[in-house]
């Protein structure tokens, strides 16, 4: 790493706001901003922008996620008198925008849209933010696999808790699947509200993510608002680019429609 991008990712990186994100995504963005950028200034402003777009704008303040695993622990234990465990995963994924805009239809989201995929041994959650606490909806078996992917290390610690609090099969890492892809084989890979996110950083990320992954299956969704609850044709204007990767490809999509959310099950022909 030359000094200039050395630099770059200990600015970044030395944020309050960015300090937990993978460094080896601070470098992959950091040396595109440089390579087009007048200076360094220019480009740690540009990089933290682009950090900002991936995951920094779904949070509207630091989760304190040791807290959130205490309130989960008295949850699981009967410690509290007022919230059982579905409850508590609810009040801790409202702080987090993408799975907070989920939660008005959290109890017919999955079992609509995998109502025919209850037996998979693996599935993959990529960019999962906070989703992972969704699991207890899932129509999962309790063999099924859960493995999640996000940016942040001190999220992906307390995934990795959640899941050996709640005793289920799986894990969290920290990656960039931008510049690393997940590459293991699973039977369903749940994407979202992940790809404009990947496409404000990289325009080509969501065409060579959903053709890396190795499933033959994928959930695929998008907002149906901004993040300021406004609509402005976001659904219609996700899906018209998303059917025309599908239509490049000759794979097949069942469409599924929801108040916050368009989702899409896509079968991958030939996996």
């Amino acid at each position: 790493m030359d000094d200039r991008l050395q630099a770059l990712v200990t600015a970044v990186l030395s944020s309050a706001k960015y300090r937990q994100v993978s460094p080896a995504f601070v470098r992959a963005i950091g040396a595109r901003e440089l390579a087009i950028r007048p200076n360094l200034k220019a480009a740690v402003k540009a990089t933290k922008n682009a950090l900002h777009q991936a995951g920094g704008a779904f949070q509207d303040a630091p989760i304190d996620y040791a807290r959130a695993l205490t309130l989960l622990r008295e949850a699981a234990t009967g410690g509290s008198a007022s919230l059982t465990f579905r409850d508590t995963c609810r009040a801790i994924m409202a702080a987090h925008t993408s799975t907070r805009e989920r939660l008005p239809i959290l109890d017919g989201f999955y079992a609509q849209t995998l109502a025919g995929l209850t037996a998979a041994g693996r599935v993959l959650d990529i960019a999962c933010g906070l989703n992972p606490l969704t699991r207890p909806w899932m129509p999962f078996s309790e063999a099924t696999e859960y493995v999640a992917y996000d940016i942040y290390a001190d999220q992906i610690d307390f995934l990795n808790d959640f899941f050996a609090l709640a005793g289920y099969r799986g894990r969290a890492e920290v990656r960039d699947v931008i510049g690393t892809p997940p590459d293991e084989p699973a039977d369903l890979a749940l994407i979202l509200k992940t790809l404009p996110c990947l496409e404000a950083v990289d325009r080509q990320a969501p065409a060579r993510l959903i053709d890396a992954v190795r499933a033959p299956r994928l959930l695929v969704s998008f907002p149906a608002q901004t993040l300021g609850g406004r609509r402005k044709g976001m659904a219609a204007h996700y899906e018209t680019r998303f059917r025309q990767l599908l239509d490049e490809r000759g794979w097949a999509a069942e469409r599924f429609e929801f108040e916050t959310e368009l989702a899409f099950l896509v079968r991958k022909e030939g996996s």
